[in-house]
Protein backbone atom coordinates (compact mmCIF):
# COMPACT_ATOMS: atom_id res chain seq x y z
CA UNK A 1 0.00 0.00 0.00
CA UNK A 2 1.38 3.46 -1.12
CA UNK A 3 1.99 6.00 1.65
CA UNK A 4 0.50 8.65 -0.51
CA UNK A 5 -1.37 9.07 -3.41
CA UNK A 6 -0.08 11.61 -6.24
CA UNK A 7 -3.25 13.57 -7.50
CA UNK A 8 -2.27 14.80 -11.27
CA UNK A 9 -4.04 18.12 -12.50
CA UNK A 10 -7.48 16.89 -14.22
CA UNK A 11 -7.30 16.91 -17.99
CA UNK A 12 -9.64 19.92 -18.69
CA UNK A 13 -7.65 21.70 -16.30
CA UNK A 14 -4.53 20.72 -18.09
CA UNK A 15 -5.94 21.39 -21.31
CA UNK A 16 -6.46 25.26 -20.28
CA UNK A 17 -2.58 26.11 -19.77
CA UNK A 18 -0.75 27.78 -21.70
CA UNK A 19 1.84 25.71 -22.85
CA UNK A 20 4.74 27.34 -25.23
CA UNK A 21 6.98 25.08 -27.38
CA UNK A 22 8.99 23.64 -25.34
CA UNK A 23 7.27 23.49 -22.53
CA UNK A 24 6.19 20.73 -20.15
CA UNK A 25 4.26 20.27 -16.80
CA UNK A 26 6.91 19.00 -14.09
CA UNK A 27 4.90 18.70 -10.75
CA UNK A 28 1.05 19.72 -10.75
CA UNK A 29 -0.80 19.78 -7.03
CA UNK A 30 -4.04 20.94 -5.53
CA UNK A 31 -4.21 24.33 -3.26
CA UNK A 32 -6.92 24.11 -0.41
CA UNK A 33 -8.85 27.00 -2.06
CA UNK A 34 -9.77 24.23 -4.55
CA UNK A 35 -7.05 25.68 -7.14
CA UNK A 36 -4.39 24.07 -8.92
CA UNK A 37 -0.37 25.34 -8.54
CA UNK A 38 1.45 23.89 -11.70
CA UNK A 39 5.14 24.23 -12.19
CA UNK A 40 5.96 23.55 -15.88
CA UNK A 41 9.77 24.33 -16.93
CA UNK A 42 8.97 28.06 -18.09
CA UNK A 43 6.44 29.43 -15.76
CA UNK A 44 4.20 28.68 -12.89
CA UNK A 45 0.80 28.18 -13.60
CA UNK A 46 -2.26 28.99 -11.18
CA UNK A 47 -5.65 27.75 -12.01
CA UNK A 48 -9.10 28.37 -10.56
CA UNK A 49 -12.41 26.29 -11.24
CA UNK A 50 -13.32 29.05 -13.49
CA UNK A 51 -12.04 31.89 -14.42
CA UNK A 52 -8.61 32.37 -16.58
CA UNK A 53 -5.38 30.94 -16.06
CA UNK A 54 -2.50 33.04 -14.34
CA UNK A 55 0.66 32.36 -15.64
CA UNK A 56 3.85 34.03 -14.22
CA UNK A 57 7.54 33.21 -16.17
CA UNK A 58 9.77 32.72 -13.71
CA UNK A 59 11.63 35.33 -14.00
CA UNK A 60 8.84 36.64 -12.47
CA UNK A 61 9.47 35.34 -9.09
CA UNK A 62 11.84 36.77 -6.26
CA UNK A 63 11.03 33.75 -3.77
CA UNK A 64 9.40 31.77 -2.05
CA UNK A 65 9.07 30.32 1.35
CA UNK A 66 6.89 26.97 3.02
CA UNK A 67 5.84 26.75 6.37
CA UNK A 68 5.75 22.67 6.13
CA UNK A 69 3.51 22.91 9.23
CA UNK A 70 0.80 24.92 7.92
CA UNK A 71 1.09 24.12 4.28
CA UNK A 72 1.33 27.42 2.80
CA UNK A 73 4.07 28.82 0.21
CA UNK A 74 4.59 32.49 0.70
CA UNK A 75 5.33 33.78 -2.75
CA UNK A 76 7.25 36.91 -3.23
CA UNK A 77 7.26 38.65 -6.90
CA UNK A 78 9.64 41.02 -8.31
CA UNK A 79 6.90 43.67 -8.17
CA UNK A 80 7.15 43.97 -4.24
CA UNK A 81 3.79 41.99 -4.49
CA UNK A 82 3.47 38.48 -2.37
CA UNK A 83 0.57 35.81 -2.75
CA UNK A 84 0.20 32.28 -0.35
CA UNK A 85 -1.07 29.11 -1.76
CA UNK A 86 -1.99 26.53 0.74
CA UNK A 87 -1.54 23.13 -0.28
CA UNK A 88 -4.48 20.64 -0.03
CA UNK A 89 -2.22 17.73 1.09
CA UNK A 90 1.43 17.40 2.54
CA UNK A 91 2.98 15.54 0.10
CA UNK A 92 1.58 17.99 -2.69
CA UNK A 93 3.61 20.95 -0.76
CA UNK A 94 6.83 19.28 -0.56
CA UNK A 95 7.09 18.23 -4.12
CA UNK A 96 6.20 21.47 -5.40
CA UNK A 97 8.00 23.81 -3.16
CA UNK A 98 11.05 21.58 -4.23
CA UNK A 99 10.46 21.65 -8.55
CA UNK A 100 9.56 25.85 -7.35
CA UNK A 101 12.80 26.26 -6.06
CA UNK A 102 14.35 24.95 -9.04
CA UNK A 103 12.85 26.62 -11.24
CA UNK A 104 13.23 29.94 -9.55
CA UNK A 105 16.95 29.02 -9.04
CA UNK A 106 17.48 28.45 -12.68
CA UNK A 107 16.67 31.37 -14.02
CA UNK A 108 19.01 32.99 -11.92
CA UNK A 109 22.74 33.49 -13.78
CA UNK A 110 24.50 36.01 -11.13
CA UNK A 111 23.24 38.00 -8.94
CA UNK A 112 25.06 41.06 -6.55
CA UNK A 113 23.92 43.10 -3.59
CA UNK A 114 24.37 46.94 -3.13
CA UNK A 115 23.85 49.08 -0.45
CA UNK A 116 22.47 52.32 -1.79
CA UNK A 117 22.09 55.56 0.31
CA UNK A 118 20.21 55.82 2.97
CA UNK A 119 20.88 52.25 3.80
CA UNK A 120 18.83 50.43 1.47
CA UNK A 121 19.57 47.36 -0.13
CA UNK A 122 19.15 46.30 -3.51
CA UNK A 123 19.95 43.12 -5.28
CA UNK A 124 20.56 43.45 -8.88
CA UNK A 125 20.10 40.28 -10.63
CA UNK A 126 20.80 38.47 -14.11
CA UNK A 127 18.02 36.72 -15.21
CA UNK A 128 16.78 34.01 -18.04
CA UNK A 129 13.81 34.83 -19.56
CA UNK A 130 11.65 31.59 -20.47
CA UNK A 131 13.43 31.66 -23.73
CA UNK A 132 16.66 31.60 -22.38
CA UNK A 133 17.44 35.60 -22.94
CA UNK A 134 19.23 37.40 -20.46
CA UNK A 135 18.11 40.45 -18.82
CA UNK A 136 18.75 42.59 -15.71
CA UNK A 137 16.28 43.15 -12.64
CA UNK A 138 17.29 45.54 -9.91
CA UNK A 139 15.16 44.31 -6.62
CA UNK A 140 14.48 46.46 -3.81
CA UNK A 141 11.99 48.04 -1.86
CA UNK A 142 9.73 50.74 -3.31
CA UNK A 143 11.75 53.49 -0.70
CA UNK A 144 14.42 53.55 -3.19
CA UNK A 145 14.23 56.33 -5.18
CA UNK A 146 16.13 55.24 -8.63
CA UNK A 147 15.70 58.88 -10.46
CA UNK A 148 18.42 59.58 -7.73
CA UNK A 149 21.55 60.48 -9.79
CA UNK A 150 23.57 58.92 -6.81
CA UNK A 151 21.34 56.05 -6.55
CA UNK A 152 20.95 55.70 -10.42
CA UNK A 153 25.13 55.64 -10.86
CA UNK A 154 25.13 52.84 -8.08
CA UNK A 155 22.76 51.04 -9.86
CA UNK A 156 24.49 51.11 -12.86
CA UNK A 157 27.93 50.26 -11.68
CA UNK A 158 26.28 47.00 -10.09
CA UNK A 159 24.45 46.05 -13.57
CA UNK A 160 27.63 46.73 -15.27
CA UNK A 161 29.49 44.22 -12.47
CA UNK A 162 26.78 41.66 -12.80
CA UNK A 163 27.02 42.13 -16.55
CA UNK A 164 31.03 41.64 -16.61
CA UNK A 165 31.00 38.69 -14.65
CA UNK A 166 28.94 36.53 -17.28
CA UNK A 167 30.93 38.19 -20.04
CA UNK A 168 27.83 39.98 -21.08
CA UNK A 169 28.51 43.64 -23.24
CA UNK A 170 27.39 46.62 -20.88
Amino acid sequence: MALFSRRRIPAADRSRLELHPGDTVLVSTELADGRWAVATRRALHLLGPDGPVVRRPWSDVDHGSLDAATRTMTLRWVSGESEQLTFAEVPGSYAFSQTFRERVQQSVVHAASVTLPGDHRVRVVLRRDEDGGLFTQVLGDAAVDVSDPAVAAILDAAENEVRDAVGLPR
